[in-house]
Formats: C-alpha cells, structure tokens, sequence
C-alpha cells in the first residue's frame, strides 16, 4: 500500500526539495530559508486574480497602439495588427512574425493553459493529468519568450533612427503589453502544481 508524503506527514521545500517533517509546515525551510507549507496558501485564488488582471491588461494593450513606425518624417502610431501589417509593408517580414507570434499567439495560449489547469484543478479532474502538468511546464517555458516583441521594438527604436528616413518608437500599448506579460508569468509561479495530483491521490488511498 502506497500512500503521498503528505499523509505520512511529509513535507518537501519547493526550492531546494529537501524533505521535512510536517512540523515544518509554515515555517522556513532549515537549508535554504524558503517557507515550507503543505501546499502553498491561497494558490489558485492569487493565480486566478492575476490571470484575471492579465487578461484585462492585454484589452489596452491590443487597442491602444504600441508603436509608431515612421518612414520620410510620415508615420502614424499602431496597434499589434497594425504594427505587423506595417512591418510586412516595409518588408520586415521576420520582425512581423516575429511580433505576431510573441503579442498574439504566446499570450492567448499562456492565458487559456492557466484557465484550463485551474477550473480542472478546482473541479477535481483527475484525468490527462501528465498532459496538465506538460501543459504547465510549457506555459512556464512559453513565458520567457512573451517578452520578445518589446526587445524587438525597444532595439529597433534604438538602431533604426535614420532622422527623417526611419524611425521607430514604443508607444503606451507597449507598457499594457509588458505588465499582461509579468502578471501571465506570475500566475503561473504562484500556481500550486501540487494540486493537480492531489485528487487522484486521495482517490487512489480510499480505493486501497
């Protein structure tokens, strides 16, 4: 009969892994100082809150406009869309994709990852629950490369200023984008993944 470390009384640091007893619980962690719990508190609350805001923060940062390009002193500030499509117009095909990618496609499919793991979560879903935890890592891993398109404008707004000839700047949907990015990452870093195996756990223990 198998039973989880957290019904032996068994608690694991999530930083260095080091195993504790459950006297540990709240407390900081005897090698490396983090604070022990059982499962971190109020995980999928703090998640969904900023999931939420980050979903909120991508509405302005897809409406207002996150850069102007200008080319012979003419130029007018553009949306996401409308920076790609004036990208592709001045045959920056690669930078167009490469915006497109990181400001549409990373974000919506960060945001809809994180819904998917915590209502499964929350409604206690114990199947696929190695795709979910893929699901997760790659969401995590995904997260670093969100950022991408802002590098991508901050450079070239500081080696394309040609005077009249060309110029790019960031604009404010740019500062909207980049805290929908932070708030996406750190529902992630808060989310408990922990909690996905615990259903089944407990499944598993009544059935033996």
């Amino acid at each position: 009969m198998s039973h989880s470390a957290l019904k032996q009384g068994l608690l694991c640091c999530t930083q260095c892994h080091k195993t504790l007893p459950h006297s540990y619980d709240g407390r900081p962690c005897p090698r490396c100082g983090t604070k022990v719990h059982q499962r971190r508190p109020h995980s999928i609350t703090y998640s969904w809150a900023l999931l939420i805001s980050a979903a909120f923060a991508l509405i302005p940062a897809y409406m207002l406009p996150i850069m102007t390009l200008k080319s012979l002193g003419q130029g007018a500030p553009s949306t996401i869309i409308g920076g790609v499509i004036d990208l592709i117009e001045y045959d920056m095909l690669g930078i167009a994709f490469v915006v497109l990618t990181a400001s549409v496609i990373i974000p919506l499919i960060k945001v809809v990852g994180m819904v998917i793991l915590l209502l499964t979560v929350q409604r206690g879903v114990v199947t696929n629950l190695h795709q979910k935890m893929l699901m997760y890592r790659f969401v995590e891993w995904i997260g670093r490369w969100s950022m991408l398109d802002i590098f991508v404008v901050a450079i070239l707004a500081a080696i394309v200023q040609l005077g009249n000839l060309a110029s790019i700047n960031g604009e404010v949907g740019a500062t909207a984008f980049g805290a929908a990015v932070i708030l996406t990452m750190l529902s992630a870093t808060v989310f408990d993944t922990r909690l996905i195996w615990d259903k089944h756990l407990q499944q598993l223990e009544e059935s033996q």
